[in-house]
């Protein structure tokens, strides 16, 4: 008979980015991980009163999971089985307000992240933006989300080099203004659109060329409406202008909230 040690892989290090119910007692979960990727995975009894993994496969909380080897020959697409998970530490739990700028992420990686593609550069970013959702002041959540979103761009591909103009390919003049337009690039706005300064722009490359988040976060400040109006553009093409669900209940609830309500708002629609 087969060991466990045969029909398991190694721990992955991982997130949950959403839960699905699969049975009366069971779950699909979309899974990011360091090593594979996006995953879908199957936590068999996992809702059941006496299950550990109720208190585990929770978002926002780091985990180390062990799923099944497929058996040879399946696809790669399949489901795989979960056959354990643990909490690795961390930051708490994102909650209030906060979760819907953490669900905007897990979002964003559910619909342009392709399974079964490592990102490990970008599993490591959205680990360290998390602790920065919790932050009291609203630049810099802000900040945190646009930097994620730069970087989420960029592993995938789809954020040209923000140093040069993209169809000239001319270095990027640190005195002069600039926009990000979807269909080209860098390029010198035209009337009525958000720009940036050239300056602004050289260095959101060096932090992305650097790896260095905080720099990215603290070179996203100066220029927080304007690139976030910039980013929401490229995102809506990319996404091929599919609403993203957790922008609309956000707005949702902002015109269901009095004018005098607190209701926070999160995300494109909002200070962040």
């Amino acid at each position: 008979m087969a060991t466990r040690s045969s029909r398991a892989t190694a721990p992955l290090s991982a997130y949950v980015l959403h839960r699905y119910d699969w049975s009366e007692s069971s779950l699909i979960l979309d899974m990011f991980t360091r090593e594979q990727g996006r995953l879908a995975v199957a936590a068999k009894g996992a809702k059941r009163p006496y299950s550990q993994l109720r208190s585990v496969l929770l978002p926002f909380q780091r985990i180390n999971l062990v799923l099944g080897r497929a058996p040879a020959g399946e696809a790669s697409s399949e489901v795989q089985t979960l056959r354990s998970a643990e909490w690795a530490g961390g930051a708490a739990m994102l909650t209030g307000a906060h979760l819907f700028s953490g669900f905007y992420l897990n979002e964003l990686l559910m619909k342009l992240l392709a399974r079964h593609d490592p990102h490990a550069a970008l599993f490591d970013a959205y680990a360290q933006t998390l602790p920065s959702l919790v932050s009291t002041e609203d630049a810099a959540v802000e900040a945190a989300l646009r930097a994620f979103e730069l970087r989420l761009l960029k592993e995938i591909g789809l954020l040209p080099e923000l140093s040069q103009v993209t169809l000239t390919q001319q270095p990027v003049q640190a005195e002069r203004r600039y926009t990000l337009l979807a269909e080209a690039g860098v390029a010198a706005p035209r009337a009525g659109e958000a720009d940036v300064p050239g300056n602004t722009l050289i260095m959101l490359q060096a932090a992305l060329e650097h790896g260095s988040l905080a720099a990215l976060q603290q070179a996203c400040e100066p220029v927080l409406p304007a690139l976030k109006t910039q980013l929401r553009g490229l995102l809506h093409y990319h996404l091929g202008g599919a609403p993203l669900r957790t922008r609309q209940v956000m707005m949702e609830l902002q015109n269901l909230a009095p004018p005098s309500s607190s209701t926070p708002r999160i995300g494109h629609e909002s200070p962040r």
